[in-house]
This record gives structure tokens, C-alpha cells and sequence, in this order.
């Protein structure tokens, strides 16, 4: 792409920011809010950042709210100052890497509330982690929203040190959330709602940081070849290529390789989830789906993105909320609109 190309580019996405904007400043009409103040969101790593911001805006809009976060310190914070703001927002530790969390976190939310409507999985960053989006009843109803992940590298780096526990966190902990949650997803006419925050690092046919490996590619794209059986088996000869330090002549990824290759498996394992979910009946769906907040602009990343956490947040909370007659599956989304896997 030239420079008038790039130029020309660059006017449409600010236009669609500013449309975007405007759009989030609208209310939600009565027809449309399928809501209540009862409607129960659960937002993983949300002590900052994106998964702070998607939870306030979910709040914002009315519904209950419970924060959760690995650091109980940080979680209790940004709970207190989401309540200063008059809303209406609990507290609660977990870690999506670690089973026993996750199970304990689901056993508390059958006990204290019989349900969930919204369920947003985060990051669980540790002090050295750095957070990026694009580069970054007795049952659960609505969406369940992926939110982040956890990537070592920043500016040119391009380490794979911490891969196993990128791709632990970013795609098994997201994995491990969807199969224990999912079976308690209770029946709604408004349909249950799967979101996994991701990137457009893991695309697969991307422009700049695709899967070199043709064969790998095709498989990966074709809905009658993708099985969680092959998305494991791409992590895991990743990991082992690591291990033998040869990953880099492997085709994979070459931007934040471990990061890319994590979201990619979870932008893989969405698309697997919405065809294994198509077939349910009526009052018994559940939509699944993907989205990509952009570089964001936060403390996470050295405030060098070129998108806010309210800007970043936006589409995650417009696909977690859309009216019943919009709901759709197994897709891709960004600055409020679809996008290619």
C-alpha cells in the first residue's frame, strides 16, 4: 500500500472511530434492551485496562457486575472504584490458568447467584506481563467475553521465553472457562452470549503476520478440517519447536509469535465452539463469538497504542448486548463491525 493508499485508510478509520462514537452515545431502546439490573456479568482480570473498562461500561448500562482479578489486592480496588461511581459491582480472585480456580470461582456463582448472564474472561496479568489487545437458576445465560491476554514482548521485541505460559494462559485458561461454564448456561430467549476478547495478530490469513505453513493454513480455515484436536496439536508442536529453538524457521508468526499463536488457537477454538453449539433448539442457543479491541492505550502497553480502553471496550460491550434479532455466531469482530478470521 502506497502513501496516498495508507492516507486514504487512515481518514476511513477515523471517520468509523468518530461514527463509532456517536453510535456509543445512544441510548439502548426498551425493544432492544433484553437486560435487566438482575442480569448477572462476570468480567475475569478486570483490576485494569480493557477488562476494567468492559466492566464498568456493562455497569454503566445497568447490570450487576462481578469483578474478578488473580491479584485479590488490585481486584478489591478497582471493585471500590467502580462502587465509588454509584454502581452496582462485587468482587471475586480468580485465576483462569489454574483448574481448581476456575472450579471454585464457578462453584461460588451457583451457590451465590443459581446463574450468570454475562461472563467476560480476562488476562490475570502478573507484575511482569504485559496486557495488548491487537497486538492485544443453577445455569449461566449470555455472553461469555474472553478479554486480552497476557503477551512478555513490547516494542520490537520478539522473545519466547514465557511461551508455554502465554499460550497456558491466553488459550487453555480461555479453553478451560468455555468447557466448564459452558454446561451451565441456563435456557433464555435471549439466547447465551460466548465472547472471547482476541487479536488480529491470530489471524490466520492475515497480510502481515499470517501462518507461513500453506498446508496448516488451508486446514485451519476449513470449517469441514478444524477440530480441537488439530488446534492442540499446532500449539503444542509450537511449544516443543520452542523448546528445540527452531520455531523461528517454522513459518510461524513472526510479531509476538507466542501471543499471535495463542489468539490465533483462540480465535480457531470460537469458530470450532459455534459449529458444536449451531444445532441447539430455540430458547436453548448459544452464540459465540470473537473480537479484536485494537492497540489499546493503557498503562498495560506504556500508553503507546492509538485506541483508548473506552474506545477498546466498546465493540466487546455492543456484541455482549446485542438486540435478540442481531445475534450472530461464530465470528470476528472489530471497531463494531465483522472481520475476516
Amino acid at each position: 500500500m502506497g502513501k496516498q493508499g495508507k492516507e486514504r485508510a487512515k481518514a476511513r478509520r477515523e471517520q468509523r472511530l468518530q461514527e463509532i462514537s456517536r453510535l456509543r452515545k445512544l441510548p439502548y431502546s426498551s425493544v432492544d434492551r433484553w437486560w435487566s439490573s438482575e442480569t448477572v456479568a462476570v468480567v475475569t482480570g478486570a483490576n485494569r485496562g480493557i477488562g476494567y473498562e468492559i466492566a464498568r461500561q456493562l455497569a454503566v448500562h445497568g447490570l450487576r457486575v462481578i469483578v474478578t482479578a488473580r491479584d485479590a489486592d488490585r481486584g478489591r480496588a478497582a471493585a471500590d472504584g467502580l462502587r465509588g461511581e454509584g454502581l452496582n459491582v462485587e468482587f471475586r480472585q480468580l485465576d483462569v490458568s489454574r483448574p481448581e480456580s476456575v472450579e471454585s470461582f464457578a462453584k461460588w456463582i451457583a451457590e451465590k447467584y443459581g446463574g450468570l448472564d454475562i461472563l467476560i474472561l480476562s488476562a490475570n496479568p502478573s507484575k511482569n506481563e504485559t496486557v495488548i489487545g491487537e497486538f492485544d437458576a443453577t445455569r449461566l445465560v449470555g455472553p461469555l467475553v474472553n478479554n486480552a491476554g497476557v503477551n512478555f514482548n513490547t516494542g520490537a521485541d520478539n522473545s519466547v521465553e514465557f511461551a508455554e505460559e502465554v499460550i497456558a494462559t491466553n488459550y487453555f485458561g480461555t479453553k478451560r472457562m468455555i468447557e466448564i461454564f459452558i454446561s451451565m448456561m441456563c435456557p433464555s430467549t435471549s439466547g447465551a452470549r460466548i465472547l472471547n476478547v482476541s487479536s488480529r495478530l491470530g489471524r490466520v490469513n492475515g497480510r502481515r503476520n499470517r501462518v507461513g505453513d500453506m498446508t496448516l493454513r488451508e486446514q485451519l480455515l476449513k470449517d469441514d478440517c478444524l477440530s480441537e484436536e488439530l488446534i492442540d496439536d499446532m500449539v503444542t508442536n509450537f511449544l516443543c519447536q520452542v523448546k528445540e529453538g527452531t520455531w523461528a524457521s517454522n513459518d510461524w508468526p513472526q510479531m509476538y509469535t507466542d501471543y499471535s499463536v495463542s489468539k490465533l488457537a483462540v480465535n480457531l477454538f470460537t469458530r470450532l465452539m459455534a459449529r458444536r453449539l449451531a444445532d441447539r433448539p430455540e430458547g436453548h442457543k448459544i452464540y459465540i463469538n470473537c473480537y479484536c479491541p485494537g492497540w489499546v492505550k493503557t498503562a498495560m502497553t506504556g500508553w503507546a497504542g492509538n485506541t483508548s480502553a473506552e474506545e477498546g471496550a466498546d465493540t466487546g460491550v455492543w456484541v455482549a448486548l446485542l438486540p435478540c434479532q442481531l445475534l450472530t455466531t461464530g465470528n470476528f469482530f472489530a471497531e463494531r463491525r465483522e472481520i475476516s478470521f
